[in-house]
């Protein structure tokens, strides 16, 4: 209608990293740090293992009831790994198109999925040293070291891209809390970032 503004499309943010970098801890201080705010949300995955199991807020789904969902087309973006599958809901879709700012917790396998359905898309990823990333995986009590450092040995080298923001979060949790923050403050008020920019806390 003529004299109205439309909406400016909101932002998806996607942050990656391989496991032990801290990216549920890094967004998890983010939000905090910025309080409450109407425009800025975290995205509530679909995950096929139990809603009690711990870790992040999902929806858990039975793998039926995740590949019934699929089939109907209601996850923006879906992937599998290590034996669980995770989706991406489709209304994102229309919390980007009316504006809001959102953050979602990706894979480094799935950017080219992100890519094609967010044409308003920040990636960030979420690095830390190897020695931290043994550390951090060491004490979460799920493998051994030595099949950690096999792991870590055949790690997914560290991404290159253009237009993604890089963050180590080898140090103190609230440097890289910090940094993510303020990147997301700038998209949430309608910035929008020329290149990657690269940040080291020390």
């Amino acid at each position: 209608m003529q004299g109205q503004i439309a909406a400016r499309p909101g932002t998806m943010i996607v942050v990656v990293g391989p496991s032990g970098a801290g990216k549920d801890s890094v967004i998890d201080f983010a939000l905090r740090h910025l309080g409450p705010n109407e425009t800025v949300h975290l995205v509530r995955r679909a995950i096929t293992r139990p809603q009690d199991a711990g870790g992040e807020d999902h929806e858990g789904l039975s793998p039926a009831d995740f590949d019934a969902r699929l089939c109907a087309d209601e996850f923006a973006v879906a992937w599998e790994a290590h034996g669980l599958k995770y989706g991406i809901p489709r209304n994102t879709l229309d919390r980007i198109g009316a504006g809001q700012t959102l953050i979602a917790n990706g894979s480094r396998a799935t950017l080219a999925q992100f890519r094609r359905v967010f044409p308003q898309l920040v990636i960030v990823q979420i690095t830390a040293s190897a020695d931290v990333l043994a550390e951090r995986l060491l004490a979460r009590g799920r493998e051994s070291e030595a099949d950690i450092r096999l792991r870590l040995s055949r790690a997914t080298p560290q991404l290159a891209d253009k237009d993604m923001v890089v963050i180590d979060n080898s140090g103190p949790l609230e440097i890289a809390g910090t940094h993510f923050a303020n990147l997301v403050a700038k998209f949430a008020v309608g910035e929008r970032l020329g290149n990657s920019r690269i940040v080291n806390p020390s």
